[in-house]
C-alpha cells in the first residue's frame, strides 16, 4: 500500500471532478470455485484499490460530493474468523491506513444509498464486470443487470479515466518491479526453450516465478509455439527445432495491483534461422522505430500506423507483399500480418480500465475507433500524454485460415503475394512487446532490458 495521504489525494482530485451526489465503490467479494468455502484467489476491484487502497473482499466506499464525506464500509471481525484468519485490523484501523475517519458496518453502504435516492440525490456508479456486484447494485439501487452498464454514470467514468490514466513516480515505481519480474521470467522461458520440452514445463515455471516474486501472474499466460494464435493458452504442444515460441506473459503485485505485460519469441534451440530472423527482424524494426515515435501529443493511432508501414515496407523487401506500401497500409492489406493494435494502457489492469469501457480509456472526441479490419482492434489511439504507460506489441503472424478466406476472395492481390505467402503458412508467429512511459520530452522503457535482438536472444539461450 501508499501512504494514506496518497489515497486521500485521489479522492480529493476526484472531488474536484465531480460537483454533486455520492459515487459508490463496491469492493470484490470472495467468488467461489467449485464450493462456497472453496474460493478463487481474492482480486480486488482496481478502482476501489485506487481510491481506498485496502485489498480485502466486502468493503465498500462512498464518497459524497456534497457534503465532502468519505466513507469506508465494512465488518469487523468476530471470533469465527479470528479462528481461520487470525487477528484482522478493525474498521477503524483500515480507515487509518487509507487516510478516512469514517468507518461504518456493511450494512451502512445499503442505507447511506437508500437515504441519497430518498432524497432524489444523483448516485454516480461505474459499470460491473462481475455478477455478485451486479446484483448487489441490482438490489440497492433497483437497477436490473440488463440495464446497468448503460445507466453506469459517464461523468464517473470519465473522471476516474482522467485520474488513473496519468501515473505518478510511485505508480511507476510498483509497474517497474512488475517488469523486472517479467525479466526473470521471459529469460528463464528462453533459456528453457529446447527441443524435447512440453509448453506445460515452462508455463508452468515461469507463473511459479511470479508467484515467488510478486504476486500472480497479470493474465493468463500466453505460450506456445503456435503464435499465429495471438491468445493462446494452450500448453500442450512439444517444443521442436525450426519452430519459435511466442511467451506473452507479466507479473502483479499481489500488495498494490499494478502489472506488466511483455511478449518475447524465441526460436527453439536457441538459433534463429535464415527465414524466421527475415521476419523477426522486420517485427523489431517495428518494435524500435514505433518506441522511437511516443512522445506527449502524438495520437497513438499515428505510431500504429507507423509500425504497420514498417511491417508492410519489411514484408515487401522479403517479397511476402508488394506495391506501394503506403497505400497496402491505408487499405488495411497489412492486416493480414498484423491483424491486431500496436498497443493498450497499462496500470492496475494489464489492459487498464478496461472494464470502464475500453472507448472511454483509449479514444476521445478528437480521435474514435476506426472501423477498418485489424485498426479497428487498435485499444489506444488519442493523444499520449505525459505519465502514460502503455504496450507497443507489433507482431507478424501467419494464420492459415485467414489467409486462405483473403486468397480465395481474391483480397488485396495487388499487395499481397499469395504465392509466396502459402509457403509460410507453417511459420506460426512473432510477437515483441515492452511497457513504455510517456515522459514530458519522449519516452523511456520500463524495468530491467530484457533480451529481444537476434544476438542478445541467442546469447542468453546459450546459457
Amino acid at each position: 500500500m501508499f501512504a494514506p495521504g496518497t489515497y486521500a489525494g485521489r479522492r480529493e482530485a476526484l472531488r474536484r471532478e465531480i460537483k454533486s451526489g455520492i459515487a459508490v465503490f463496491p469492493g470484490n467479494t470472495e467468488a467461489a470455485f467449485n464450493y462456497p468455502a472453496n474460493t478463487y484467489h481474492f482480486r480486488q476491484d482496481s478502482t476501489f484499490s485506487y481510491f481506498f487502497g485496502l485489498n480485502q473482499p466486502d468493503l465498500a466506499g462512498i464518497i459524497d460530493f456534497d457534503s465532502g464525506a468519505e466513507l469506508l464500509f465494512g465488518n469487523d471481525v468476530d471470533m469465527d474468523d479470528i479462528i481461520w484468519m487470525g487477528p484482522q485490523p478493525s474498521m477503524a484501523d483500515r480507515g487509518k491506513l487509507v487516510g478516512i475517519d469514517r468507518t461504518a458496518p456493511l450494512q451502512g453502504f445499503g442505507d447511506y444509498i437508500a437515504e441519497a435516492l430518498n432524497k432524489g440525490r444523483k448516485v454516480h456508479f461505474l459499470p460491473p464486470y462481475r455478477g455478485e456486484t451486479r446484483i448487489q447494485l441490482w438490489t440497492l439501487l433497483g437497477i436490473p443487470v440488463a440495464e446497468q452498464k448503460a445507466a453506469a454514470s459517464v461523468e464517473l467514468i470519465k473522471a476516474v479515466v482522467k485520474l488513473r490514466s496519468i501515473k505518478s513516480a510511485e505508480e511507476i515505481a510498483e509497474i517497474e518491479k512488475m517488469v523486472d519480474v517479467a525479466y526473470l521470467m521471459h529469460t528463464t522461458a528462453m533459456k528453457m526453450a529446447h527441443p524435447g520440452i512440453v509448453e506445460q514445463e515452462i508455463a508452468g515455471t515461469i507463473e511459479g516465478i511470479a508467484l515467488a516474486n510478486a504476486g500472480p501472474v497479470s493474465f493468463p499466460v500466453i505460450l506456445s509455439v503456435n503464435g499465429q494464435t495471438l491468445h493462446n493458452h494452450y500448453h500442450g504442444n512439444t517444443l521442436s527445432e525450426g519452430r519459435m515460441m511466442v511467451v506473452d506473459a507479466g507479473c502483479e503485485s499481489e500488495e498494490s495491483l499494478y502489472s506488466s505485460d511483455i511478449t518475447r519469441t524465441v526460436p527453439v534451440g536457441g538459433k534463429f534461422n535464415e527465414r524466421q530472423r527475415g521476419i523477426y527482424e522486420i517485427v523489431l524494426n517495428a518494435n524500435l522505430k514505433a518506441i522511437a515515435a511516443i512522445k506527449p501529443g502524438i495520437p497513438y493511432r499515428e505510431v500504429h500506423l507507423l509500425a504497420a508501414k514498417t511491417i508492410a515496407d519489411g514484408l515487401k523487401a522479403l517479397g511476402l507483399m508488394k506495391g506501394d506500401t503506403q497505400a497496402a497500409v491505408e487499405a488495411g492489406a497489412h492486416a493480414l500480418f498484423f491483424p491486431h493494435g500496436l498497443g493498450h494502457m497499462m496500470g492496475m489492469d494489464v489492459h487498464d480500465m478496461e472494464n470502464l469501457g475500453e472507448n472511454y480509456v483509449g479514444y476521445d472526441e478528437e480521435i474514435t475507433r476506426a472501423s477498418q479490419f485489424g485498426t479497428a482492434f487498435l485499444r489506444l489511439g488519442r493523444r499520449l500524454q505525459p505519465g502514460f504507460v502503455l504496450t507497443v506489441e507489433p507482431g507478424i503472424y501467419f494464420i492459415p485460415a485467414l489467409i486462405d478466406q483473403w486468397k480465395a476472395e481474391g483480397k488485396f492481390t495487388e499487395f499481397i503475394n499469395y504465392e509466396k505467402v502459402e509457403t509460410y503458412k507453417d511459420f506460426g508467429g512473432i510477437r515483441i512487446e515492452d511497457d513504455v512511459l510517456v515522459t514530458e520530452t519522449g519516452n523511456r522503457v520500463l524495468g530491467r532490458p530484457i533480451p529481444k535482438t537476434v544476438a542478445e536472444i541467442e546469447a542468453i539461450m546459450k546459457k
